[in-house]
Formats: C-alpha cells, structure tokens, sequence
C-alpha cells in the first residue's frame, strides 16, 4: 500500500502526540465562551502538554476558565488572544504571570475555522532572561549620561554589559565602535572570521566582505539617523554560520540631546523561529490531514447514497422490461412510480450539495422575511406533529433582504427538522426574527463583514450539541443521527445557502439547554418587489405555429424536451451546440422561443447564445437549462424579463407549464 494508507494515519497522530507531551515548551489550546463579562470574555484550556506546569508554574490546567485560575489578571489575556481570535493575525509577546511571579515568553495563532473559537499557545519561562533585561534596560535608559561619564562608571558598565547574553555595540556617527562587549565581538568573529575592536570602523573590517559590509551599513545608517527599531534578519556569512537575530537600535544621546551615535542589544533567535516554522508545519499537516478527512467522508457519504437511489432506479427500469416482455403490463406502473420517486430524491440530494457547495439556482427577490412567517410556521406544525410548540416571534421594523423565498424557506424548515429531532420528548421551536448591526469588532468576533444584517433565528429546547462537535456541524454528510435518519447535509446546506446570498449562518448550544441558529442576510436598501400572487398556470395546447429552438448537446435532453413540446403541439427546431443555434437565428426561420442549455460545448456557452439571440431578435424569450448556477446564467443574482431558469433534473410538466407561461406573457 502507498503512503496514503488509512493504516499510516494514526502512526501520524502518535508522532504529532509525542512532539505535544516531549516537547521543553509549554504548550495548550484555549477555547473561548461568552462569559458574565460579555461576549467571548472568557476562555478554558482544552489542552495543555505536561511543560505547561513546568513553565507558567500552575498545575492540571486542563479544564480550568481562566477568570477562575487569575480573576485579576483575566482581562490582559483575554484582550491579547481575542485579539488573535478576531483577526487571525498571530502574535509573538511576553507578558507576566503575575499569579506565579513568571515572566512567559509567548506565541499564539487561531486554530481554524474561526467558529471554534480556539487559540493555540506556544511559551516558555524567561524568568530569568528576563530580570537580566529588565537590569539592562534600566541601565540604557541612563547610557546617554553614563557614557558622558564613561571614565567614572566604565567599570561598573563592564561588568553589566559582559555579564549579559546580549550582543551590545556602541557606534559613533562614523561607524566606528564606541564600545562592544566580549559575547557581540565573539559572535561577530564566528560569522564573518575577522573580530572587532573599539576604535575600529565596522564598515573597514568588513572591507573585503562588500556583500556584507553594505547590509551592516544599511541598518545602523538607519539607527545613526535617529530612527529607534527593532529588526529580525539574517546576518553573517552563509559558507560560515549565518543566523538571525533580533536587533534592538536606539540613538544615543549627549548630556544636551544632541545625538553622537547609536547602539544596539541584539539577540540570536535562529532557534526560536525554527521552532516556530516547525509549529506551522505541524499545524500545515494537521490541517491538510483535516481537509482529507473531510473529502473522504464527502464521498463515502455520495457514494453511499447515490449507490443507492441509482439500485432503485435501474432496477425500476429491469422490472419495467422484463414486464413488458412477460406482457404483464399492469404492474409498469408501480414500477414507473418507485423509478421516479428515487430519481426526485437524488436531485434532492444534488440540491442539497449545490446548496452547499454556493451553486445552486437562486432568485433573489427584495422582501421583508416577517412575511414568511406565518405560512413557515403552519408547514412547520404540520411537519412536526403536534408535540411541538411552534413559537413566532417578528421584529418591527425588520429590514428588508435581498434571498430566494423559496430557498429561505427550506433551509428554516430543515433547522427545525433538526430541532425537532433534538428534542425527541417535545419542546418548543422559536423562530425569531431581528435586525443586527454589526461594527468592526462584533463582525471579527463573528467572522463576518461589518454592516447591517436582517437575521432569522431557529432555536430549540432539545439536547444541544457537544463543543467539541459544533466546530463540525456545517461538514457535508456529519451528522449525531443514527444511521438512516438523517443524510448530514441539512445544516450544510443551510451554509451554503447563506453564503451564497451574502450572508453568514451562526450556530449556538448548550447540552442540555438547547441549540440556536441564527442566518444573517445583508440589508438590502430599496423598494420590495411585490410578490407573484399569481396562481400556477395550467399546461395549454400551443397557439398556431408556435416553434421552439431547443439547443442541447446531451441528445437524451434534446429527445425529451422536443418530445414534450411536441406532445402540445409545438413546433420545434433542434441544434446540438451554439454555432448552430445561432445559424437557425440568423435565418429567417420563425422562432417564438429559444431553449438552450447553459453549458454548451464549441466556445459558446448558453448565456452568450442568448445574448446574441436577443440582439438579433429583440424581445425573443429564452428558458435557460442548467445542472447548477453557472456565472453565465445570471447577471448579478437576477434573471432578465422575458426568461426563465429551469435545473436538471426537472419533470416534463414543469417544463411544459413554464413554456406556456413564457410564451402567453
């Protein structure tokens, strides 16, 4: 077997699991929750490796909310890793454990997605290093004037600089070294090969080195011209030992201000940055393992169901022929029926997996989504049964959204399927409607755009849903339903439906407490579109030479729909691509109405067929065909006047109803 093998994951896992509990550094996952101080206010360890104790000095820290551990110390941790919560930004800080006297030295990033609320944390215990800066850095806020009196002091600054495993240099404003202690002239030494010395001009003992003469000037020719900055680069010669280093340069300053030259604390960080690029890679390999996962369970879960819908349809089909040939045809028809009950359920499943994959076939309208409510809440009761308290709650004022009604309204009636199957001993389902304005920082928090939203809420009083599976809810084919009850790809949907329309979709719970989701669709400024009240049409025979181009490249399509047309007495006209279509058109052939599908091979795509239909025949009416939503098919979410959408697959009398509705306007 290859590399790829189910039987190499868990050796992987063991591998990741070993670096996790060996490793000298601390190391923990913190996981964030609103608290009683607001929204995500507080957060508790979920993970933590045994370093952790040795490092920050608290014991069994797994489990532990942090406003429990250090109530006076919460508010700063929590404002540094929201900070990477919010914006995914990683950080690199050190800050004191004031609880245990420590001095940490930290690294955290967001653990994705952004909905589990997770950070990861990476620190180590620089107690130490830490009250020798501290020492230092007293000592430089003085060195202006210590080296105005550098006879008096000279011993007493020797003694702190050389004890110090910082690299410290002291340059005038002609690169020459005003001092250096012995750690920065050793470093120096082993990087380039020459050492330096005081009184000696940097820039001429590295004159036979240009490359890196020229890179040593360019950084202190910024600190000799005032500019106080840190920096982390490589320096030194690479056939030697070239490291990196952070470099901390400020002015100095004589006793009147007036700057005589520069100097600078540097520390080597090749370790550390190794370190962290070994943790990115770690968390590289995590997540692609994550997204194969994920890919695996997305087509076990397709193949699965298809394999099954496809064994009823082709033995539907077996059944109908041998029945045919034994002359019992009495019994087609129950076969006929299971064939097309099984053929709905697979393009309801295919719906589904548009919907989450943002490619499914929307007609957004402007609406106000109040108005759904109580027609949704009637078909939620039904559906229910009557163990269930439907509750309704609409917001005045609510703003108006730009959604599909139809497409709204299955993804609300699928969130309260799975609130009723949360609560299999009856409760009640609220649906709630409100308007949410969200600012900068609620929009990070959410992982949204900031802006105005109209949101429509689902909540239960069921079971709720583990924390640690609320991260996976919105994976196509996941589902806590026992098998057969349940595909995984209600809440899917839901998602992809969301964001598809612009929006975003929220999911909150508590075992034992209940599960709220909540959809957010953007604000739509303007008039709402007033609504078709109008009853469906009936199928009609076709007026007098009535003719339909039809333009297919799968012949089946072409047979069926031209049969069907036919069958009402149309008359049509077939083109296998668009060249051909387009011939028909730029004839003087009548045509009442084009029919074509959206992916056409030769170069010319439905869409384009249409657009030159139109302009060839102003006003000619158009029905689009389509497996899913192709950019080409819409012009930013709408349909023209005069056209129509229909998707694979889809039944001979809806196709028949919307060409007499097209062609009667």
């Amino acid at each position: 077997m290859g590399d790829d093998s189910p039987a190499t994951a868990p050796l992987s896992r063991d591998r990741y699991r070993a670096l996790f509990d060996s490793m000298d550094e601390g190391f923990c996952i913190i996981e964030f929750f609103d608290g009683p101080h607001g929204p995500l206010s507080d957060y508790v360890h979920v993970e933590a490796n045994a370093a952790y104790e040795l490092n920050a000095g608290i014991p069994n820290v797994v489990g532990q909310k942090l406003r429990e551990m250090v109530p006076d110390e919460a508010d700063a941790w929590v404002a540094r890793y929201g900070e990477v919560l919010r914006t995914g930004q990683p950080i690199r800080f050190e800050q004191e454990l004031v609880a245990t006297g420590r001095h940490l030295e930290l690294s955290a990033f967001r653990l994705e997605p952004p909905e589990a609320k997770q950070v990861a944390v990476l620190f180590k215990d620089a107690t130490a290093r830490r009250q020798a800066e501290t020492a230092l850095r007293q000592l430089n806020e003085h060195l202006e004037a210590r080296v105005a009196a550098a006879l008096a002091e000279r011993k007493l600054l020797a003694d702190i600089v050389e004890g110090t495993d910082a690299f410290v240099q002291v340059a005038d404003t002609q690169f020459r070294w005003l001092a250096i202690n012995k750690a920065s002239a050793d470093e120096f030494e082993r990087i380039y090969g020459v050492r330096p010395a005081v009184g000696e001009s940097m820039l001429d003992v590295l004159a036979e080195q240009p490359e890196h003469r020229e890179a040593v000037q360019a950084i202190w020719a910024r600190a000799l011209g005032g500019e106080p900055f840190v920096e982390v680069g490589p320096f030194g010669d690479p056939t030697r030992d070239q490291r990196s280093y952070e470099m901390r340069f400020s002015p100095l300053l004589d006793g009147e201000g007036r700057q005589i030259g520069a100097y600078q604390f540097v520390y080597d960080v090749t370790d550390r940055l190794r370190e962290q690029e070994r943790h990115r890679e770690t968390e590289d390999a995590l997540r692609q393992a994550q997204k194969m996962e994920a890919v695996g369970q997305l087509t076990g879960g397709l193949a699965h169901d298809f394999n099954n819908l496809l064994a009823g349809i082709s033995g539907a089909f077996e059944m109908i022929r041998t029945r045919i040939a034994q002359g019992r045809i009495g019994d087609v028809e129950r076969y006929l029926s299971a064939g097309q009950g099984a053929t709905r359920r697979a393009a309801a499943l295919t719906h589904r997996l548009l919907a989450f994959s943002r490619r499914q076939t929307l007609s957004p309208k402007a609406m106000v989504v109040n108005r759904l409510l109580g027609d949704l809440a009637e078909l939620v009761r039904r559906t229910v049964g009557p163990g269930i308290e439907i509750e309704t709650i609409a917001a005045a004022g609510l703003w108006s959204t730009l959604v599909d009604a139809n497409q709204l309204e299955n993804a609300l009636l699928n969130l309260c399927i799975n609130a009723r199957d949360a609560m299999p001993n009856g409760g009640r389902i609220t649906i709630e409607t409100a308007n949410k304005w969200l600012d900068e920082r609620a929009a990070r928090e959410r992982g949204m755009e900031p802006g105005q939203y109209a949101t429509v809420c689902v909540s239960d009083t069921g079971v709720g849903i583990e924390k640690d599976m609320l991260d996976r809810v919105f994976d196509p084919f996941f589902t806590t339903k026992p098998i057969g009850e349940g595909t995984g790809l209600g809440l899917s949907m839901v998602y992809g439906f969301a964001r598809q329309s612009h929006g975003h979709v929220r999911i909150y719970s508590e075992v034992g407490h209940g599960t709220m989701v909540c959809v957010y669709l953007p604000r739509h400024i303007g008039d709402d579109e007033a609504e078709d009240a109008a009853a469906p049409i009936e199928v009609i025979a076709a007026s007098d030479g009535q003719v339909v181009l039809v333009i297919d490249d799968e012949p089946t399509v072409r047979m069926l729909v031209n049969d069907a047309l036919v069958d009402r007495g149309y008359a049509t006209i077939e083109a296998a691509d668009g060249a051909a279509g387009l011939r028909v058109l730029e004839s003087p052939a009548r045509v009442d109405l084009l029919i074509t599908d959206v992916g056409l091979p030769g170069g010319l795509n439905g869409r384009q067929v249409a657009e030159a239909a139109r302009k060839l025949r102003p006003g000619l009416k158009v029905m689009f065909i389509t497996g899913y939503a192709e950019n080409a098919v819409l012009n930013h979410g709408h349909i023209e006047r005069g056209m129509e959408l229909l998707t694979k697959p889809f039944a001979v009398d809806d196709l028949t109803s919307r060409v007499a509705r097209l062609l009667g306007e």
